[in-house]
């Protein structure tokens, strides 16, 4: 209903007290009817997709509201197909009980508003009042999904699974009771072969998206866990919503990426911008990654400064402004796209810009492979959170070839080639860049 819709915002908006006095206002029938209304309360997220889907998997940040949109979507559809058998499965029995039952925001509390539910703890059975029957399930134990047959089943945490494979391919086996079985997933995303092959298959719709999408959050809460995660592999998982890849065998695994995080070791003896030009005018990125050789002798990524859409003109600036401000000793681009052309215009951009010119003989995961030691033996580090270069860095693979974002992964290439000077080539004595 619109108008329990515009109250809600309202309430959401409103001071404490005067909320408080809003509902009080209400009178108790009406305060039921509100509280029980799931279509005034939802956010866009949490409605289920349109459309003829079979798997639909909410991939979501800490407090998005996944276990109510769960709850929600399985008491609307005991309500409608009296009888119904309901699986529902979890990491363990008590994280079923404790989460999509008896939870604020489970079953009990939902279903529990319009009409009286059976729970029966000892047999993790819930009876509606219709007849539909819910199940719990542990995903640690496959064999118990082997046999019984369901119309709908709810997954929740998949990711923390201990068994996800075997368990999901069970209880796919057993949704075949009514015209349209169907499975919701609703988890904090992680990097889990399982899920990932879930996500691949035919009629899968996904939705999500961060914590911070969901109004009816703490906001001194949510400003709380930014503080404590910020930028890095796990906020960006557990508040962002955000499924971080990586390559199998990758050069740079996230643990990896994230050990390597440190402090800037300034000040710094040397600093190198690499820069892998794009190879045409048509849009593609520049990546523009500065690196700096620290007092303590590591090898720190200090800034991405990448950009896209720009014309030769307009990365060369970019270039030779990142290089004047970090006072870069040297600036090092791939010239196997247009050649002295990059030379060119990135010395008319800066006046008395170093530029060094390399050429790529190798393939691009041979070349990151050595810089992915240095980051193994601890010799480079990462000067803070590069969500986007971290995210090529990740899809680069040991033997293989690249499985990142976009089409070329150049920020890493970039980073690669100024380490590589940085690090592996000969010391040298440069002055600084300086702007007169």
């Amino acid at each position: 209903m619109k108008a329990w819709r515009d109250l809600v915002g309202l309430l959401a908006s409103a001071p404490a007290e005067e909320a408080r006095a809003i509902v009080a206002a209400l009178g108790e029938a009406e305060a039921r009817s509100l509280l029980a209304d799931w279509g005034a309360w939802r956010h866009s997220g949490q409605g289920a997709p349109d459309g003829d889907w079979r798997v639909w998997v909410m991939l979501a940040g800490r407090g998005f509201g996944k276990t109510r949109a769960g709850a929600e979507w399985v008491a609307d559809f005991a309500r409608a197909h009296p009888g119904a058998a309901i699986a529902l499965v979890a990491a363990t029995p008590l994280e079923a009980r404790r989460v999509m039952v008896e939870g604020r925001s489970g079953l009990l509390a939902v279903a529990g508003r319009r009409e009286p539910v059976a729970w029966e703890p000892s047999l993790g059975r819930l009876t509606f009042f219709g007849g539909a029957q819910a199940q719990i399930f542990s995903g640690a134990h496959p064999d118990g999904l082997r046999g019984p047959e369901h119309h709908i089943a709810w997954c929740d945490e998949l990711a923390k699974w201990e068994r996800p494979a075997e368990a999901w391919t069970n209880l796919q086996l057993g949704l075949r009771c009514g015209a349209r079985p169907r499975t919701l997933v609703t988890t904090t995303p992680r990097s889990l072969k399982a899920l990932r092959a879930i996500l691949g298959e035919e009629g899968v719709a996904v939705s999500g998206g961060p914590s911070r999408a969901n109004p009816h959050q703490s906001p001194a809460g949510l400003a709380a866990m930014e503080r404590m995660l910020g930028a890095t592999r796990l906020g960006r998982q557990e508040l962002g919503g955000e499924l971080l890849a990586e390559a199998e065998g990758a050069l740079w695994p996230r643990a990896l990426i994230e050990r390597c995080r440190a402090a800037g070791g300034g000040p710094h003896v040397r600093v190198v911008v690499g820069v892998d030009p794009p190879a045409g005018c048509d849009g593609d990125s520049c990546g523009i990654v500065a690196c700096g050789l620290g007092a303590d002798g590591i090898g720190y990524v200090l800034a991405d400064l990448s950009a896209g859409g720009l014309s030769p003109e307009g990365w060369a600036r970019k270039v030779a402004a990142a290089a004047e401000a970090l006072g870069a000793h040297r600036v090092v681009a791939e010239a196997n796209n247009g050649g002295r052309m990059v030379e060119s215009v990135l010395r008319g951009a800066g006046a008395g810009l170093p530029v060094k010119l390399v050429h790529a003989s190798e393939g691009k995961t041979a070349r990151a492979e050595p810089v992915a030691t240095l980051f193994e033996s601890g010799r480079a580090k990462l000067a803070g959170c590069f969500p986007e270069l971290e995210d090529e860095m990740a899809g680069f693979a040991y033997g293989g070839g690249y499985d990142g974002p976009g089409r070329s992964p150049d920020r890493a290439d970039a980073m690669v080639w100024a380490m590589t000077e940085l690090m592996l080539g000969p010391a040298q004595a440069e002055p600084r860049v300086r702007r007169l």
